[in-house]
């Protein structure tokens, strides 16, 4: 009988740069999902791989002085090699400078002009460069990018453009209809309301001002724009051919059972991918699941901070799998998770060396101790037979469980069922006492099959482990005897507690924090033209405090407030959404520009302006006065 196939992808890394430990966390994500897919019984093709052209990656090398394609080798390397560290099964890693890649992707952009869903036209708009993407004024924030919020330029070229309005209609009335193909929901609806039914543009799908990209073979000035390039992958990596010599593998596995990416770039995934493979006439993937943030606990993550975190130097004090147990556990299925060293520290102790090291080694301590590491199941129940009970039904529960939770994709529930577990094992040695029992001979057979069902109890969970935390489970299991009664010698400690000053002060010498400003570590900016003393009194100025505030549903970068400006509540809009919170504004004292002209942000009405100082880095921080104020003080 032929095993049911399973396709999962990433995202490909874009290899600008060495990964943090957010880029990261999707790589081990899709290997959690994988590898409980096979432990299903599925037949299993993972890929992940490696985005590596583009005009950002060009800039990149000529800073570094070497060639493009030195620069993604070098950067692609790097990737693999975390990748491989954090124990990641990808059956397949691809890069999009594989010459087969880049032969499909030719033949692919030939495919679609020669069937009129591409055509050469001109394009003007606003350039980001780090997203590589065209923007009109209409869909700019604050004048700045709406996707990553940097500063845009404006840019005019000859390119080559995708009929995306062909295929709209078709594509709303498969999302309609295929309510499992956007996860989670949220995503769904912020495709559908913010691009798909107030009209598509027509997609810009080549370039000329730069040259690192595959080129348009029937046009050589122009260089194939990097997001039919990357999606395109999907396909090229398991054996598609446009001229419909696709290989067994592509037969077999297409369409895709996931892609598992991140939020920020779910419309290429869910609008621009599907209409690609609708014009290829091929059938659409099954889900798109867009995965939220990991932040770093202090914000933004920021150099002169010292505050980036990789999985590398993670992995370096916590370990492998410690690392993976967390970056797994702390992720909401919908909203940001949190990443710090405090939060890894005090994981590692709770969870890893409490939790579950304290249990494994007390149970094989005891095991040795009192039957010389040999138990069987003497079925002796007394008057504990509830007891024994409920742990058969907690693990028999979180099998049951975790397969529920992991069918919608909710990894981080599905280890907290697994942990459950092992509490329950916790509370069960305390229940039964078996330091108390081993005290009568009377009471020794009870004592056995309290260790046995330790022992069984201990040996599911750590099975159920093996997705997540692969070398852990493997260890535990192995501790336990695999099923056989007969534990280890002598208990191997899974995770060592870890003192968090100690821990601190080495992330402080491996990270001292870096001055990146000007020498006398001040910030030029462009001066604006004088203003005479009538020009400045015409601006009013108030300490204002902020008692509510919301996202602005309809941006990734705006923040609603409303501000008391002594007896007024002014709702104003600001674009720091990147820097604050919602829920840390509140209570915030600011200073207010109060009569700017209203004008609407994103559809909102905005009365004011929080006034923030930025650095060489662009951050932002709020200015707020350096004693307490009240709510209205007039700045002057």
């Amino acid at each position: 009988m032929n095993k049911e196939k399973y396709y999962i992808t990433t995202a490909i890394a874009y290899t600008s740069g060495k990964p943090h430990i957010g880029n990261t966390y999707e790589i081990v994500l899709a290997d959690a999902i994988a590898r409980y897919k096979r432990s299903q019984g599925y037949d299993v093709f993972f890929q992940t791989g490696t985005d590596e052209h583009g005009q950002k990656i060009e800039m990149k090398a000529e800073e570094a002085g070497i060639t493009p394609k030195e620069f993604v080798d070098q950067t692609a390397g790097t990737i693999k090699e975390i990748w491989d560290l954090m124990n990641t099964s990808y059956d397949k890693f691809i890069r999009t400078t594989d010459d087969d890649h880049e032969a499909q992707v030719q033949k692919i952009f030939k495919k679609l002009y020669d069937q009129g869903d591409i055509y050469k036209g001109h394009y003007e708009g606003m350039y980001c460069t780090p997203c590589e993407s065209f923007f009109t004024e209409s869909q700019l924030v604050d004048g700045k990018c709406p996707d990553c919020g940097r500063e845009v330029q404006p840019a005019q070229e000859e390119a080559y453009f995708f009929k995306m309005s062909k295929y709209a209609d078709r594509l709303i009335e498969h999302i309609n209809t295929h309510p499992e193909f956007i996860q989670p929901v949220a995503r769904k609806n912020e495709m559908m309301n913010n691009f798909l039914l107030p009209g598509l543009q027509d997609l810009c799908v080549s370039r000329t001002s730069f040259s690192w990209g595959i080129p348009v073979d029937f046009d050589p000035k122009h260089v194939v724009y990097v997001w039919l390039d990357a999606l395109t992958n999907y396909i090229t990596g398991i054996g598609y051919d446009c001229d419909g010599n696709s290989t067994e593998m592509f037969n077999k596995n297409w369409p895709a059972d996931l892609h598992l990416i991140g939020k920020d770039i779910i419309r290429f995934h869910t609008i621009y991918w599907p209409i690609f493979l609708m014009a290829l006439d091929l059938p659409l993937p099954k889900q798109v699941f867009g995965h939220p943030w990991l932040l770093q606990g202090d914000g933004k993550m920021s150099k002169s901070k010292g505050n980036v975190l990789y999985a590398d130097e993670l992995v370096e004090f916590f370990g492998v799998d410690a690392v993976r147990y967390f970056v797994l556990h702390e992720m909401p299925f919908e909203n940001d998770g949190v990443i710090s060293w405090e939060l890894m520290v005090e994981r590692m102790n709770s969870d890893l060396a409490n939790t579950l090291g304290n249990l494994v080694n007390r149970t094989v301590s005891m095991t040795n101790k009192y039957f010389g590491g040999t138990v069987t199941n003497k079925g002796a129940a007394c008057d504990q037979a509830d007891i024994d009970a409920d742990l058969k039904a907690v693990t028999a529960g979180a099998v049951v469980n975790v397969e529920k939770k992991m069918e919608d994709l909710r990894v981080a529930d599905a280890i907290t069922e697994i942990f459950n577990l092992f509490k329950r094992c916790n509370k069960y040695i305390d229940e039964t006492t078996p330091w108390v029992l081993a005290k009568e001979e009377a009471t020794k057979d009870r004592l056995e099959t309290v260790l046995w069902n330790l022992i069984e109890s201990i040996s599911e969970g750590a099975k159920l482990l093996v997705s997540f935390m692969p070398e852990t489970s493997e260890k535990v299991l192995s501790q336990l005897g695999n099923g056989t009664g007969t534990v280890t010698e002598k208990p191997e400690i899974l995770f060592a507690r870890l003192d968090l000053e100690e821990v601190m002060k080495k992330v402080e010498e491996l990270h001292p924090p870096v001055e990146e400003e000007t020498e006398e570590n001040v910030i030029d900016i462009e001066a604006k033209p004088e203003i005479t003393f009538d020009d400045f009194g015409k601006m009013q100025f108030q300490v204002g405090e902020i008692i509510a505030c919301e996202e602005v549903k309809k941006s990734r970068k705006l923040l609603c407030s409303q501000v008391k400006v002594g007896s007024q509540v002014k709702q104003i809009v600001s674009g720091i959404k990147g820097y604050y919170s919602a829920e840390e504004m509140v209570g915030k004292k600011v200073m207010v520009l109060v009569n700017l002209k209203p004008a609407k942000l994103a559809g909102v009405l905005s009365e004011g302006m929080l006034l923030c100082a930025e650095d060489a880095e662009g951050n932002l921080a709020l200015v707020s006065p350096e004693k307490e104020m009240p709510a209205g003080a007039e700045i002057c």
